[in-house]
């Protein structure tokens, strides 16, 4: 199955705006002034929503799709948020059981919310789409919330036909939005996963102009996973911190929003552009003092308070051999060559560091393909984000390019050479 890339732009679109009647409802009836914070479509797989709710608990709705759409919405608030929002609705109203009402209010608020997203999508469409009664959802373990239906939509209808090296374990297609209050602690996510038949049906590919292969999607996935964990692996002998890949995505996201994936916080960016087949960037995103302690612990020796020009070339240096690692992977698999510049070091806002990237795209399309993976140390706090953003038509051609039956025998290998290309985006060298 091919994907529309023009498609998918449109239904990102779409889920964006539904995703702003959602919360223009339920600014409407707490008076709490709401606004989308970012939207994806995700190529994911089945354990990535269970990850992205961990460490919290959460109340809200599923529901199921069907007829014009075929799916499942999941709705949900963190607890203090259901109350709080509970609380602007109901508030002086007894209960005659504790916590009745706050359950029923939580459960009708979800559904209008959801229904304002849904209703977006029908009218778009120009169909109908019949949504189920709400099943009120409320746990401390995210798998709780996803039953087997849900978690298997999106995945074997979608990819049947795949050669069995990227069948095993296949891509659902999963919209996400995660909205915020303005002024207000309120924390709380929309999820629709469609479902197999409906993917296919409304994003499969009527030309081959602006055509993505999904299933060689499932493979290159494969690759950049095995990317990621040679990256883990790497780190793992540098450092002598034993780290694991955490959460592995590909989103399909607009330019302008990736500066919002990133943490407000001050960041540590060292970026690579690459040239081959495809091109792109390359972004490792640290935390000052997951940066601090990879250095330390690489080099044996104390930090500089502040990350010094020692602490700069060591990071430079564990994240030249990281990015060989995993352009490598990818090269193999393409039977090509694919050439990365020198490390460009950032210290900056998370936005800021990852802006110029984006700018160094945005003349040639308006959409991208992120390989959006986090690994974390198992048993201390060091975590490292990665961004891989292809350019759309390189990526493209190199889907097209390569056979399925390579991904079962292609292994990354990391070259600790420095390259003496430069980075090709002057920002950077500024800073």
């Amino acid at each position: 199955m091919k994907l529309d890339v023009d498609t998918l732009g449109t239904f990102y679109e779409m889920a964006r705006e539904g995703a702003g009647l959602a919360a223009n409802r339920l600014s409407s009836m707490t008076d709490i002034p709401a606004r989308v914070n970012v939207t994806h479509l995700n190529f994911t797989r089945d354990a990535s929503i269970a990850r992205d709710l961990t460490d919290t608990g959460w109340v809200g709705i599923r529901v199921g799709l069907s007829d014009g759409f075929g799916g499942t919405s999941l709705l949900l608030f963190d607890r203090e948020s259901a109350a709080t929002i509970a609380s602007a609705v109901v508030a002086d109203i007894p209960t005659v059981e504790e916590g009745t009402l706050q359950d029923s209010t939580v459960t009708e608020i979800a559904q209008i919310m959801n229904n304002g997203f849904v209703d977006g999508w029908a009218n778009v469409l120009d169909t109908n789409i019949d949504v189920s009664a709400p099943t009120y959802v409320a746990a401390d373990h995210p798998d709780e919330f996803l039953d087997d239906e849900t978690l298997a939509l999106g995945g074997e209808t979608v990819a049947s036909g795949a050669d069995e090296a990227g069948s095993a374990d296949d891509l659902a297609v999963l919209f996400r939005n995660n909205l915020e209050a303005v002024g207000e602690e309120l924390t709380f996510r929309h999820y629709l996963v469609p479902d197999g038949e409906t993917v296919r049906r409304l994003f499969e590919a009527r030309t081959e102009e602006r055509a993505i292969e999904f299933e060689k999607l499932v493979g290159f996935d494969r690759i950049a996973q095995r990317g990621a964990t040679q990256v883990a692996s790497n780190l793992t002998q540098m450092t002598g911190i034993e780290m694991d890949v955490d959460i592995r995505r590909i989103n399909f996201i607009s330019l302008d929003a990736i500066p919002s994936e990133v943490s407000t916080e001050r960041k540590i960016g060292v970026a690579f552009s690459f040239r081959g087949m495809p091109s792109g960037y390359l972004l490792f995103l640290f935390g000052e003092e997951s940066a601090r302690r990879l250095v330390a612990r690489s080099a044996e020796t104390r930090t500089a308070a502040g990350l010094g020009e020692f602490e700069r070339d060591a990071i430079q240096e564990l994240s030249n051999v990281m990015a060989s690692g995993m352009l490598d992977g990818w090269a193999n698999l393409l039977d090509t060559s694919i050439d990365h510049s020198t490390p460009a070091y950032a210290h900056d806002m998370g936005a800021a560091v990852v802006d110029p990237l984006v700018v160094g795209l945005g003349e040639s399309q308006e959409f991208a393909f992120v390989f959006d993976t986090r690994i974390e140390a198992v048993d201390t706090e060091v975590d490292l984000d990665i961004y891989v953003i292809p350019d759309e038509e390189d990526l493209r051609e190199a889907l097209g390019a390569f056979e399925m039956g390579r991904v079962a025998e292609t292994r990354p290998e990391a070259d600790t050479d420095i390259s003496d290309e430069e980075m090709d985006l002057d920002y950077w060298e500024s800073l």
